[in-house]
């Protein structure tokens, strides 16, 4: 097991780096290793769970294990049969921005491979525009 921490700054709001975090709808507009998220509830919410689709049609589940609206954090579980990993967020303003943080903990062969896309979504997440 290994922890990754990675981190991002950019122009976008805090508030609405936030809303592209906690409204699941919003995800496959940042976040390029996305196609679909299945998911209820409009509002990412605690103790819920759903599926995030890849590419070529990969799913994996996930849990929502924490949000946090005032200190903007939450952290989820995905997994695919016995594998997980926990993917850790956070929202800061930054001066006239944004600093977004991940940490993601699980085994090191899940963990490394997926950091470079996790970067690219997390500096789009602070840098795209509405």
């Amino acid at each position: 097991m290994m922890t990754l921490k990675l981190t991002a700054r950019g122009p976008v709001d805090p508030d609405l780096a936030w809303l592209r975090y906690v409204e699941p709808q919003r995800w496959t507009s940042w976040s390029p290793q996305l196609r679909r998220v299945e998911y209820a509830p409009q509002r990412l919410e605690s103790g819920t769970g759903g599926r995030v689709v890849g590419p070529l049609g990969v799913w994996l589940g996930f849990w929502v294990e924490d949000v946090d609206e005032t200190a903007r954090t939450w952290t989820w579980v995905v997994r695919r049969g016995p594998v997980s990993v926990v993917l850790q967020h956070g929202v800061e303003a930054a001066g006239s921005g944004t600093r977004t943080w991940l940490a993601l903990r699980g085994p090191a062969p899940l963990v490394l491979p997926y950091a470079p896309a996790a970067r690219i979504a997390l500096r789009r997440l602070v840098t795209r525009p509405e």
